[in-house]
């Protein structure tokens, strides 16, 4: 069961795609990588769910990837006197750390890592921006601000503090008992929320080992400071664009996801595109055209993947949306100038070895019209240097490894095969040629080319290309 594609689709689950019919449905349509959403849910929920695409993944003997979003870090205003408060531009409200039940001089902001970050002249937004107030007094125990765009303050609604670096771990008490469950369920990829600077990653990486991959949000705009060292320590990232256009301009943020996509390219390391991609299908059979052109954007970007949040959790169509999504990838990567587009946004290579090895074999494998390009990998990485070059062929990774078959799930071009591991180099010819006709890529007298590691069984040292007519 091959995907006729290179771009992945990953698909939050929730009350409209939890039961097992439904995610059967999902993957069928094109579901690659399945998210499970920690800000919603109970522990026994995700639990179902996940024995589900389990036994989902044995029945269809394909793998499939498992995503556990961390809900992060939430600043949220307190309770406000009758649930709401109408504020007016120009006019000066007032925060503090401690109360309840509050007005417009007393509203409750239980954080008290604002009260030591903030200084005057700073934005504090609530509620997604919907009404924004810039500080203009600050004390051990309140703060002062000028309203600049009006609107309703409710109950517990969200703040964000876009020029503001938190002294706040990603990592809050509800996250780590969700991350210990999730890693007990065997989930393949974990995401943080709410980093700001590098050892966020280190401080992720550090109860999380090497039981799953560990991907960045992009969500605050402290993080793209030093984007390049977060992505270094990351095995994946996702552009959370939905609170990352919360705290930089909404037209900044489509140049952002282009520099991000082209940074985790050339650091070999898979990148989702995220939020509000088809979000119309909430409620509507077919997108806009917007919304259309917004996921065409990010495959002609050249990203891994493109990710579904409430359109497959809750909405009212979360197969079509998945059919729609897929539909439209395909329809960019058969058009005549994607490859050209790709080709042109090439972020370049590492000058190494192993770097060089798997460009020639891109290079190689689309000079001689092969079928696909074989790559053995144990833990992933021939394959993603295979893909950093958006070669036309598919790749198809092979690997001993249930866990990297996967995480593979993520990767651009990837269809994984978990297999046996090779012992010579005839055995690596044999079975390059059996699973190619195997998993549907080639016939015989098709050509493929092969990529991996000499001497067999040694992680990351790729350096060694073979032709092979089936």
């Amino acid at each position: 069961m091959r995907r006729h594609r290179h771009a992945k689709i990953v698909a939050t689950v929730g009350p409209a795609s939890s039961a097992p019919d439904r995610l059967k449905a999902l993957f069928l349509a094109g579901v690659d990588t399945f998210r499970l959403n920690f800000s919603h849910g109970t522990h026994d929920d995700h639990a179902k769910v996940h024995a589900s695409i389990r036994a989902l993944e044995k029945e269809v003997g394909r793998p499939i990837g498992i995503l556990l979003d961390l809900q992060g870090p939430k600043i949220r205003v307190g309770t406000v006197k009758d649930g709401r408060l109408d504020v007016v531009a120009g006019e000066s409200i007032r925060f503090v750390l401690d109360g309840a039940d509050g007005d417009t001089q007393a509203i409750p902001l239980r954080h008290p890592e604002i009260f030591a970050a903030v200084v005057p002249g700073q934005d504090l937004l609530i509620d997604d921006g919907r009404v924004r107030v810039r500080v203009t007094g600050l004390e051990a125990d309140s703060i002062t601000a000028e309203v600049i765009t009006g609107g309703v303050i409710s109950n517990r609604k969200g703040v964000n503090l876009p020029g503001t670096l938190l002294d706040l771990s990603p990592l809050t008490q509800k996250d780590r008992a969700d991350l210990a469950f999730g890693l007990d369920l065997g989930v393949d990829w974990v995401a943080l929320s709410f980093v700001q600077k590098p050892s966020d990653m280190i401080e992720g990486r550090s109860l999380i080992g090497d039981r799953a991959g560990v991907m960045a949000k992009i969500e605050k705009p402290q993080a793209l400071d030093r984007i390049e060292d977060i992505i270094r320590l990351s095995d994946a990232v996702m552009v959370a664009r939905g609170d990352l256009g919360v705290e930089i301009p909404h037209e900044d943020v489509p140049g952002r996801q282009k520099e991000l996509i082209r940074a985790c390219r050339l650091a070999v390391k898979p990148v989702i595109v995220a939020t509000q991609m088809l979000d119309s299908m909430v409620s509507a059979p077919a997108p806009t055209r917007a919304e259309a052109s917004d996921v065409a954007t990010a495959i002609y970007d050249g990203a891994d993947a493109v990710m579904l949040s409430a359109e497959s959790a809750t909405g009212q169509y979360p197969v079509e949306a998945v059919s729609m999504m897929d539909r439209i990838i395909r329809s960019v990567e058969g058009h005549k100038l994607y490859h050209s587009i790709v080709a042109a946004s090439d972020p370049g290579e590492e000058e190494t070895p192993p770097h060089a090895v798997a460009t020639a074999t891109a290079v190689l494998a689309e000079a001689l019209h092969a079928k696909a390009i074989v790559t053995y990998t144990s833990s992933g990485t021939t394959a993603a240097r295979v893909a950093r070059k958006r070669p036309e062929p598919p790749i198809l990774a092979l690997t001993p490894n249930l866990a990297t078959a996967r995480r593979l799930c993520l990767l651009w071009g990837a269809h994984p095969v978990q297999t046996e591991d090779v012992n010579s180099y005839e055995e690596m010819t044999a079975k390059a040629g059996h699973y190619a006709q195997a998993e549907e890529f080639g016939r015989p007298n098709d050509y493929i080319v092969v990529a991996a590691g000499i001497p067999f069984h040694t992680t990351g040292n790729t350096n060694n290309i073979r032709v092979i007519q089936i």
